[in-house]
């Protein structure tokens, strides 16, 4: 019986899905239902039983080195009401905290302490109290230089645009700053973001070296996923978060689907869709959404 859904995308910069590919992904599942193509040579739905969880493993490493991600999702309800995005390394390229410090001179000691607390070994409200400690006295202009470094994921406005255009409430939520959340919303078309509030001193023109309190970290995120949800009147199976940091696994996890975007290892282990290889059109193809019906950037 059919309970699972197998969506099949390429890289397609560098690759196509082969019909030879296609037929090896249902020779591991041992299925001949039909698929459905989502984006000829890019994307694909292939119908599957509940066996396939078993076979996820199998699956990932046969496509590892043809840049395709293997992404398995309940056959129903699959397009989601509400998106809840993850904005550094998600929906934007950067890390816009890293290139602060960059710009400030100081990028390797802040960088190390960023891939420590996005990978979970460091507590994020005291990791980003700390780096922005550092950044004390340095000039606010850095901001304004920090943003022109910005350059979104591909796929970022096709995604956003596409889910309002079929009903769905988008929401930027970061541990990042909101200097950067909201034009990064306005740009891909966001109906909401939240971060965190970068403080100024000295007649806003030098980082004061703190943030607002309290820090908007990993419980933040998974109770913003929550309070909109109730909002809406939505269970939360009607709900889709991205990310690819520590402090997005709550939120991933409470989602009805939690996409792991090109995340750092805690999270891989931990969230089972995971976008590896492709990019954000791939949020779209694992709702079953084929690129005939995308809102292009």
């Amino acid at each position: 019986m059919t309970s699972l859904i197998l969506t099949l995308v390429a890289e397609r910069e560098t690759t196509c899905l082969t019909p030879a590919l296609i037929s090896l992904a249902r020779d591991i599942l041992s299925t001949t239902e039909e698929m459905t193509v989502l984006s000829p040579e890019e994307a694909v739905d292939i119908p599957c039983n509940a066996t396939a969880w078993d076979k996820l493993s199998t699956l990932r490493h046969a496509f590892k080195s043809h840049a395709i991600d293997p992404i398995l999702t309940p056959a129903k309800n699959r397009q989601k009401r509400l998106l809840l995005s993850d904005m550094d390394s998600t929906i934007v390229a950067n890390e816009t905290l890293d290139d602060l410090a960059q710009l400030a001179g100081i990028g390797e000691k802040i960088a190390a302490i960023t891939a420590r607390s996005m990978n979970g070994e460091l507590d994020f409200a005291t990791s980003l109290n700390e780096r922005v400690a550092l950044l004390r006295g340095y000039p606010a202009h850095l901001l304004k230089q920090a943003w022109e470094k910005i350059r979104l994921n591909t796929g970022a406005i096709t995604l956003v645009r596409t889910m309002r255009a079929h009903g769905a409430k988008t929401v930027l939520v970061s541990g990042g700053f909101t200097y950067f959340t909201a034009q990064v919303a306005a740009l891909c078309g966001f109906d909401e973001h939240y971060a965190n509030t970068l403080q100024l001193s000295h007649n806003n023109t030098e980082l004061a070296g703190t943030v607002q309190q309290p820090v908007l970290g990993a419980e933040s995120k998974f109770n913003i996923l929550q309070e909109c949800a109730h909002n809406l009147s939505l269970p939360l199976s009607d709900t889709l978060a991205i990310g690819d940091g520590a402090n997005d696994l709550p939120m991933l996890r409470t989602a009805g689907l939690g996409l792991a975007f090109h995340a750092k290892p805690v999270v891989r282990q931990t969230i089972t869709a995971q976008i590896n290889h492709t990019s954000l059109r791939t949020v779209l193809f694992a709702q079953g959404y084929p690129a005939s019906v995308f809102t292009e950037e």
